[in-house]
């Protein structure tokens, strides 16, 4: 094992170890919240880092077993020798319509149902979730204006979307408990807290109906049930997105509906969900390559110009001077470097190593011969070349348009400070008031930090 592997699973491990810490205190403030919204906040953050757990094992159980195959002699880049660039993938503006009766909506009859209502998303390794949101018969749609940013995913990714729901009837989660619940610390042997941890993650999801679709997230024997009190989510809907889905502008995607009506958690979903999907590679933003160029505009042998060119996205933009690059003027002229072009080095014999560029622009071929200003720098700019348009062709629509991405909003960072999940506690005997004092505090921080890095 070498050294970056040695430091990737170091940074694993260490990413579950505070999964864990951060499931076993939301166990503990669930167990000890005395207002439902507390409770139901406490259980949504309980179900998902019992799925970011659950994603994290399993990134180190494949971990491990590239390991061992690279030890048997089994190279990955044996299989592949060029992989595609990553990206961002943001979804925003979720919108999942609602289809109450007409005596429900129209005629306010009935008993009102009312259920908490959360989306959690999976892409890779990577597991976000949105606001709780309130939902009754007043509404016609169940909204998140939250966006979601994921980074560093590759363009074959898989963005699964699963919809929660909670009922708000009268259950355990309400009134107070004995705070006895957190007496213990959050100590303890790493292996046996990892184990249960573990444990408890695959019962959560086999109960919230997670690991369904995902074999490789399932436990080896059935998960004996979860034993924290308070409020349960439940699966209703879910659905998986990936690049044929991208599109900078809103678009309904069917949902995969698993609730039934007698479910006391059950909303009357349409079957459609409706969001904006955006996709970001790295081609596409990043200077790939950039540095003084001779380009041959004519057949004539000596008809070279002097500019300074830079690779970006789909092309190579050739600028008069640096500054004027940088001052994000126009370029004079830019050369295409797209699904349709070729890059070469020149047959020409010239005494200095060139690069053709070859194009379809308009239904016409065109070709440009490109000579770095530093003849040594020509197979450093061929290698950069052929990779962009490896990249391009990988993310396909992702690369017409640049699409805009903005950055999501921080959350829940005032709520945690305020002490959202704990403050609510009920006071202590004087007993034992020592012992959750210390508790308390160490949540606190926990959390706080745990909300801010997210």
């Amino acid at each position: 094992m070498d050294i970056c592997d040695i430091n990737a699973d170091g940074e694993l491990q260490r990413k579950i170890e505070r999964e864990v810490r951060m499931q076993e205190g939301a166990s503990r403030l669930l167990a000890a919240c005395s207002q439902r919204d507390q409770a139901l906040e406490a259980s949504k953050s309980l179900l998902t880092c019992n799925a970011r757990l659950l994603a994290l094992l399993g990134q180190l159980q494949r971990m491990r077993e590239a390991q061992i195959l690279q030890r048997m002699g089994h190279r990955s880049s044996d299989v592949k020798d060029r992989l595609p660039c990553t990206g961002k993938l943001a979804i925003s503006g979720l919108r999942i319509p609602l289809m109450w009766k007409d005596s429900e909506y129209f005629k306010n009859k009935g008993e009102l149902h009312q259920c908490a209502v959360f989306c959690l998303l999976q892409c890779g390794k990577d597991i976000c979730d949105t606001n709780l949101a309130m939902v009754d018969r007043t509404l016609t749609d169940i909204c998140f204006e939250d966006t979601i940013l994921f980074t560093e995913v590759d363009p074959e990714f898989q963005l699964r979307v699963e919809l929660y729901s909670s009922p708000m009837a009268d259950d355990a989660s309400s009134g107070p408990r004995r705070l006895s619940l957190l007496g213990s610390t959050l100590g303890g042997q790493s292996g046996r807290r990892i184990r249960a941890a573990f444990d408890a993650a695959t019962a959560c999801g086999s109960a919230s109906g997670r690991g369904g679709e995902r074999a490789e997230d399932q436990p080896s024997a059935p998960a004996p049930p979860t034993t924290t009190p308070g409020p349960r989510f439940h699966l209703l809907g879910h659905t998986t997105l990936t690049m044929d889905h991208v599109q900078d502008s809103f678009k309904t995607h069917d949902l995969s509906l698993t609730a039934t009506e007698d479910s006391p958690f059950w909303l009357p979903l349409y079957g459609s969900m409706c969001c904006r999907l955006v996709a970001q590679p790295v081609c596409m933003t990043r200077q790939v390559v950039m540095g003084r160029l001779r380009v041959k505009l004519t057949a004539d042998a000596d008809c070279w110009e002097d500019f300074y060119g830079v690779l970006r996205g789909p092309n190579l933009l050739c600028y008069q001077r640096e500054k004027e690059m940088q001052s994000d003027e126009l370029p004079l002229f830019v050369i295409p470097v797209n699904k349709n072009t070729m890059v070469s080095v020149s047959e020409e014999g010239l005494p200095a190593p060139t690069l053709l560029i070859s194009t379809t622009c308009h239904g016409e071929s065109i070709a440009y011969i490109v000579a770095p200003h530093i003849p040594q720098d020509a197979p450093r700019w061929l290698a950069l070349c052929q990779q962009q348009l490896h990249d391009l062709s990988c993310w396909q629509r992702c690369c017409n348009n640049l699409m805009k991405i903005e950055e999501p909003a921080s959350r829940k960072t005032v709520a945690a400070r305020q002490g959202s999940l704990y403050h609510e506690m009920v006071t202590p005997s004087a007993g034992e008031g020592h012992v959750v004092q210390d508790l308390s505090a160490e949540m606190t921080e926990l959390l706080v930090s745990y909300y801010q890095e997210r």
